[in-house]
């Protein structure tokens, strides 16, 4: 009976660790009242998120420069001088746009190098999204702290530069005319970014350096955060992957580091409608000012000429601290473990409380439940997109009752496991079940010292239940206290990766929370596999997930608050005069229908132009649409001639219309060289934004209807080929197409160019420009020196 009594008493501990690690991460109150002007107040940062995110306000909108205007005056109210930075800017991939950057400065006692505050102010476009966590979540963090730091006269010696960069979400653009145009780059001695990639949930520290992180550890400790939450892993991690923010465009193009605070839960909210002011979660801001305002005291003090170093180290969190150690410790605990671990072993057949056979038996339940627990909830998941193919519908991933899947397929896991480890009457069989796993996880550190330095911490909860088995095999006893006890580790460090892995990777990653889980319940076998009656337990985990597939079935419907994305574009080709609807959709609704029909074609024809979306989406099915008289762009070719083996072109294209994107395509195999856009090369930094799609070699987000003006060469005997996608983001509302609105439970499909219209055609002089060409040929400022002579030959 005292033994049933331990094994509830160790679950219920173990549930309030879990409970408190989820719990601690993030501050769960928050000022509801308005707080001493001396202290940062999640009430003052929210009444700028309310302002910012009253409209969508993306690139090239109204709204935009209502919201940039709205900001120069609140930094001015706070005393502060501001000024403006405009300028085009093109992405080595391609992305050109003309940002206007917003830039203030403090400055300090005795300045070695300038603190920067970090965020961009630009909403995301295609998908109307109101912007209010990304990112004026991040902008009203700066104001709101910079405002308390203002207001407490804080002694500082460095300088603090506040900017709000623009087209960060076409192409980090505004960051790169910044580290490459404006002077006081060069003065920038640490930037600190606030970002979001959801509407709720902690926010991760991810720092960008240049080379190691040993400095910049030290510093983040020295700052006293705190809710630190972030590990060496993710950095790890992330130094492998092409990033995508501001940031990355201070390290690679200004080789200057910073951190990143974003925050990732509630993903199905990022760059869509519902990107509003109710939906932020209010704890999550308050989690960013945590950050910041202890972070801007110190750092606006500290030594900003020297954080780069050479060393590595390996870190995480904890509940209200941040733990670390050099990655030169890795092999020593490695072979420290590995050491206790034969010891303990040897010690335990000396004694016979282990037997070699058990021992082997072991790796048979092991294997099995992480062969069984993947498959069923990889399949699983498989199945349930199948019965529900409306959750293809959300691009990120991530469904709107996703935490209830996280759970279901755990707790079903845990069934899965407690079945595999059940006891069949002898005593004490976990401690020769504990083998097999400690055994698997000191390979899996192994190859963590090789290959991923960061996860070095991995081998704490491997050491502490290497110490359950030491207990157990010197003194012929389990003690469930101390199993408990030395399952905390396990608990604070694998179990947040569980949740954290799905909601940041996607739902598709779900088998390998399975997997984690399976891994982590075999390391706390000293704990579970003592419990009587495993059968008991695993009906009680099946029941749970059950219960949690219901509740996730009951919330799989799309409502007004969950709206369903979908899409469609009017694709006008201006060179066949006809017009199709397209869209990029899967599952076609009762909106998608209404314009598409029953019976749609497959939208093959459509998509020889691959256009950029985060997700690969191609346009799905199209049919065919009313022609509407679209204004077709005028394009001017000032300059075709040659030069050596090289021909030259400029070529101006403007609209006649209100545009809002240009895409131009190459529509043959040919090297376009020296290639300029509206005056600007592209500047070289790694990003993952605007990746490589065959045929395109430029997009341009316009502003106040300028024009674009192409300049490049190609070789002399190629023949150019190049076609033009000419968008504006006007469908819903243009009145020459009458468009049925939307229901109140959909929203436009974001991460691709959606509700614009299209128009697409060859480029070439048009027609216009053709008829007066010989006019343009009189005027010796429009021809180069081959031109005149070659003209002089024609009779």
């Amino acid at each position: 009976m005292r033994k049933n009594y331990a094994s509830v008493y160790s679950v219920l501990v173990l549930a309030a660790l879990i409970f408190g690690v989820f719990y601690f991460m993030m501050p769960q109150c928050y000022d509801e009242t308005e707080a001493p002007l001396s202290d940062f107040s999640t009430q003052r940062a929210l009444e700028t998120v309310k302002t910012m995110s009253a409209k969508p306000h993306f690139v090239g909108s109204k709204q935009h420069e209502a919201v940039a205007n709205s900001l120069q005056t609140t930094l001015r109210n706070l005393g502060l001088e501001t000024s403006l930075q405009e300028g085009f800017t093109m992405t080595e991939m391609g992305t050109l746009v003309k940002s206007k950057n917003i830039l203030a400065r403090i400055k300090g006692s005795a300045n070695t190098k300038a603190l920067l505050l970090l965020s961009h102010y630009d909403s995301a476009p295609h998908s109307f999204s109101k912007g209010a966590s990304d990112d004026a979540s991040g902008v009203a963090t700066i104001l709101e702290s910079v405002r308390a730091f203002l207001h407490n006269k804080t002694p500082h010696k460095n300088d603090i530069i506040i900017l709000f960069t623009d087209a960060e979400e076409l192409g980090l653009n505004g960051a790169a005319l910044f580290v490459t145009q404006h002077q006081w780059a060069k003065e920038v001695g640490l930037v600190l970014n606030f970002e979001a990639r959801g509407s709720s949930g902690p926010s991760y520290m991810l720092m960008e350096t240049n080379k190691g992180n040993a400095k910049m550890v030290a510093a983040f400790k020295a700052g006293n955060a705190t809710y630190p939450v972030s590990n060496s892993l993710m950095y790890s991690i992330y130094k492998m992957l092409p990033n995508d923010t501001d940031l990355t465009v201070f390290r690679e193009a200004g080789k200057i580091q910073g951190f990143n605070f974003a925050f990732i839960d509630s993903h199905f909210n990022y760059h869509t409608a519902q990107d509003t002011y109710d939906n932020l979660d209010r704890r999550t801001l308050a989690h960013q000012g945590t950050y910041l305002f202890p972070l801007l005291n110190y750092f606006s003090n500290a030594d900003l000429t020297d954080l780069n170093s050479t060393e590595d180290q390996v870190y995480f969190n904890v509940p209200f601290s941040f733990i670390s150690y050099p990655f030169g410790w890795i092999w020593p605990m490695l072979a420290i473990a590995f050491g206790l671990f034969i010891l303990f072993v040897f010690i335990g057949l000396g004694k016979r409380a282990m037997r070699i056979d058990e021992i082997i038996k072991g790796f048979i339940p092991l294997f099995g439940a992480l062969a069984t627990a993947g498959l069923v909830t990889y399949v699983g998941w498989k199945l349930l997109l199948t019965f529900s193919p409306q959750y293809n519908d959300i691009l990120q991933g991530f469904t709107y009752n996703g935490h209830d899947y996280i759970y279901a397929f755990v707790c079903l896991t845990l069934a899965i496991c407690f079945l595999f480890y059940q006891n069949n009457g002898k005593r004490n069989p976990e401690m020769s079940q504990l083998v097999a796993p400690l055994l698997v996880w000191l390979l899996i550190n192994s190859g963590i010292a090789l290959k991923l330095q960061g996860a070095g911490f991995l081998i704490l909860p491997v050491m502490a239940s290497t110490l359950m088995l030491g207990f157990f095999v010197l003194t012929q006893k389990s003690n469930w206290f101390l199993n408990v006890l030395l399952a905390v580790p396990t608990v604070l460090i694998i179990i947040p990766f569980i949740q954290m892995f799905p909601i940041g990777l996607g739902l598709k990653i779900l088998f390998g929370s399975s997997i984690l889980t399976v891994l982590a319940f075999t390391l706390l076998l000293p704990v579970f596999g003592s419990f009587p009656q495993k059968g008991i337990w695993a009906g009680l985990c099946f029941l749970l997930s059950l219960g949690f597939f219901v509740k996730a079935y009951q919330s799989s419907d799309y409502t007004n608050e969950k709206a369903k994305p979908n899409s469609l574009v009017y694709l006008l080709n201006a060179d066949t005069n006809k017009a199709n609807w397209a869209t990029y959709d899967t599952n076609l609704d009762e909106w998608t229908t209404h314009f598409l029909g029953k019976n749609p074609k497959i939208a093959t024809t459509v998509n020889a132009n691959k256009l950029y979306s985060k997700y690969g989406s191609e346009f799905t099915f199209m049919a065919e649409a009313p022609l509407k008289n679209i204004a077709k762009p005028t394009i001017e070719f000032l300059r075709d001639t040659l030069k050596g083996n090289q021909h030259l072109y400029r070529i101006k294209i403007t609209p006649n219309r209100k545009v809002n994107r240009y895409d131009i395509f190459v529509r043959n195999k040919i090297q376009i060289n020296n290639l300029k856009a509206n005056g600007v090369t592209s500047v070289s930094f790694k990003s993952n934004m605007g990746a490589t799609t065959f045929g395109k070699i430029v997009t341009y987000y316009v502003v106040d209807n300028l024009p674009l003006e192409l300049e490049f060469s190609i070789n002399a005997k190629a023949q150019l080929q190049l076609e033009l996608l000419e968008s504006s983001f006007d469908l819903m509302n243009n009145p020459l197409i009458n468009t049925v609105k939307r229901k109140p439970w959909m929203m436009p499909t974001p991460f691709v160019l959606n509700d614009a219209i299209i128009v697409k055609q060859k480029i070439k002089p048009s027609p216009k420009l053709a008829e007066v060409k010989p006019r343009f040929h009189q005027n010796p400022i429009k021809k180069d020196s081959l031109t005149i002579a070659i003209d002089s030959l024609r009779p």
